[in-house]
């Protein structure tokens, strides 16, 4: 069973996508986003579940540089 995460901004804050993973990534892990952008892993926050629920909401805090 994979890992669905919520790609965050640290600057703003908003969510920027959901992502699958195989396994729980590093906090260093690079990946691209959806726009073709390498970003890397900042901060991983694991939330509470729902009651009743077994997966836990995860949240993937990283920087994306503004394009040129």
């Amino acid at each position: 069973m994979g890992i669905i995460a919520t790609i965050m901004n640290t600057a703003t804050g908003q969510p920027l996508q959901k992502m699958s993973f195989n396994r729980m990534p590093k906090p260093w892990a690079s990946f691209t986003l959806e726009t073709g952008q390498l970003v890397t892993a900042e901060r991983i926050d694991v939330g509470k579940p729902e009651p009743g629920k077994f997966a836990a909401p995860i949240s993937i805090w990283v920087t994306v540089k503004p394009k040129d």
